[in-house]
């Protein structure tokens, strides 16, 4: 459960919010030597100022391979290639555009909720079987599904704590 809350806050951090963060480019993949690679291990990923990300690659033949991958991801950047570095200014975002942000941050809180869930619904098919197969109790199977009930419960308000707070991100302008 711990598990999907931590994916559930990375897909967050791959949400814009207006300012500049290396976390965008988390899910950036880059077809380098014919293999897709991870942005991060191709170069250096920075942040300048507020609304500028600079990326520096390790080798300057990948260059244009990086560019591309930016260009045909979903972030919604326009990279700005000088040669040696590639610059990726953040534009201020429209309020239609952080509600859109909004429903995709939602998207995924719920994506995280129902792995959560998924957990839990293996728990407790793991509790009914021993209860079948005479392993437990009756009444320790429904106190260990009771258990499972409340981790979820506290699993998933982490996750709507972690909503709450990607919004308030998102709309602070």
């Amino acid at each position: 459960m711990q598990n999907a809350v931590d994916a559930t806050k990375r897909a967050f951090n791959t949400i814009r919010t207006g300012r500049a963060n290396t976390s965008l480019l988390d899910k950036i993949m880059v077809d380098y030597y014919g293999s897709p690679t991870p942005l991060k291990s191709l170069a250096n990923i920075s942040t300048p100022d507020a609304s500028t990300l600079m990326i520096q690659p390790f080798d300057p033949s990948s260059l244009s391979a990086i560019e591309k991958s930016i260009s045909m991801s979903d972030i919604g950047l326009v990279p700005n290639n000088d040669g040696k570095l590639i610059r990726l200014n953040i534009p201020p975002l429209t309020s239609e555009r952080r509600q859109e942000f909004v429903k995709v941050a939602s998207k995924y809180a719920e994506e995280g909720r129902v792995s959560v869930r998924n957990v839990r619904r293996d728990g407790i098919d793991l509790f009914r079987k021993q209860e079948k197969d005479s392993e437990i109790s009756e009444d320790e199977s429904r106190d260990l599904q009771e258990s499972v009930q409340s981790l979820t419960d506290k699993y998933v308000a982490q996750i709507d704590e972690a909503l709450k707070a990607k919004e308030k991100d998102i709309m602070t302008v």
